[in-house]
């Protein structure tokens, strides 16, 4: 699983890198059971960086969409918060 892993973030480096200018905004999405203690360490991963965060529960309530809008310098910085939010709440869909 591992490797997979880093086959996968080192594509999307690639793919960042080639089709965005650095620094630019960056659109994170997640989906998570709907847990308010997941959605506030989502929050907390994003916390005092500038990031515009939106918030919107399925319709039976079970699950709850998180976007988050920020300036991000590279496509390295990208990687790590998509690493951070995926050790710190393992159940998270990351979009």
């Amino acid at each position: 699983m591992e490797n997979i892993n880093k086959i996968f973030y080192d594509n999307l480096n690639q793919l960042l890198k080639q089709t965005s200018d650095w620094p630019c905004e960056y659109l994170f999405k997640f989906i998570v059971k709907s847990d308010e203690k997941k959605i506030k360490i989502i929050e907390s991963i994003f916390d005092n960086i500038g990031a515009i965060i939106k918030k919107k529960h399925s319709s039976n309530n079970n699950y709850t969409s998180i976007s988050v809008n920020v300036i991000m310098n590279e496509s390295k910085d990208v990687i790590e918060k998509y690493k951070e939010v995926s050790n710190k709440v393992s159940d998270a869909i990351l979009l």
